[in-house]
């Protein structure tokens, strides 16, 4: 790959105090292609998700944007150069139509001052518009949100930051608490995304659905990169083997092996 990453992290790192979250991180996402970074609990996922989102700022290396090193100082300024993240516990109204949803804090109006009004012709047309071109189908755009399924809901929040201008699409965990049909749902539209020539970055600690959709992988234990790998470069099964722990079950493996064999020498 030739082109400049969309966004890039080089050897980036991040402490709270005593604690080290990340230490020497590489990751680099691509338009129209879907990078998955994994991990357990703890390996450095969220700090990841809030370094490149803006909530938090690096300690060391750098993060580039277009090849550009960047700093920001909060989400906003992260969302004005098109990084958008749709986190697993949504930001949703869940009384509110799915159109209202989809435009939360970003109304467009009609009329002029004194008169001006919400225009919700224009929000629930563009709503089901915007939907549509991902494939999702909807039987009522004013429907409650909340009526919809966990995967609805998470296609609802893709094509929202669609719309809105996202040229980087962070995914965090988005089918952790989904059933298998719903997963299968959702990893659709993250393939939409890619295929809308979006970089998304996908966190997932189920490598099985990771790979469905990715083209590069990373993963993370204890805040450092275990693995960096193209799709070409691995399996399935590697990969899974690495979020397993990898070389860490290779040892306990063998010394198990050594300690049953020498339960077996002591036997008269």
């Amino acid at each position: 790959m030739t082109s400049t990453p969309l966004v890039e992290l080089t050897g980036v790192g991040k402490s709270y105090g005593n604690i080290t979250a990340l230490r020497d991180v590489s990751v680099s996402v691509h338009a129209g292609q879907v990078t998955c970074v994994l991990g357990d609990n703890g390996a450095g996922k969220s700090t990841l998700i809030k370094i490149v989102s803006g909530l938090h700022g690096h300690d060391d290396g750098e993060y580039r944007v277009d090849g550009e090193p960047v700093r920001f100082s909060s989400p906003r300024e992260a969302l004005d150069r098109g990084i958008a993240t749709v986190y697993q516990d949504l930001a949703v109204v869940p009384l509110m139509p799915v159109w209202r949803n989809f435009f939360l804090g970003s109304e467009p109006t009609s009329g002029v001052w004194p008169f001006r009004r919400l225009d919700v012709r224009k929000m629930r047309e563009t709503t089901d518009a915007e939907l549509r071109k991902l494939g999702i189908e909807l039987p009522d755009v004013d429907l409650p949100i909340g009526s919809l399924s966990g995967g609805q809901r998470q296609c609802v929040a893709i094509a929202r930051a669609i719309h809105f201008g996202a040229r980087v699409l962070i995914l965090d965990e988005p089918t952790a608490a989904l059933g298998v049909k719903q997963s299968g749902v959702v990893l659709k539209y993250v393939a939409a995304a890619r295929d809308a020539g979006l970089g998304v970055i996908f966190i997932s600690h189920n490598p099985h659905h990771a790979f469905l959709v990715g083209d590069h992988f990373v993963v993370l234990r204890q805040g450092e990169v275990e693995l960096d790998a193209k799709r070409a470069e691995l399996t399935l099964d590697q990969l899974t083997h690495h979020m397993a722990g990898g070389a860490e079950l290779d040892t306990l493996r063998h010394e198990l092996n050594r300690t049953q064999t020498a339960e077996l020498l002591d036997r008269p």
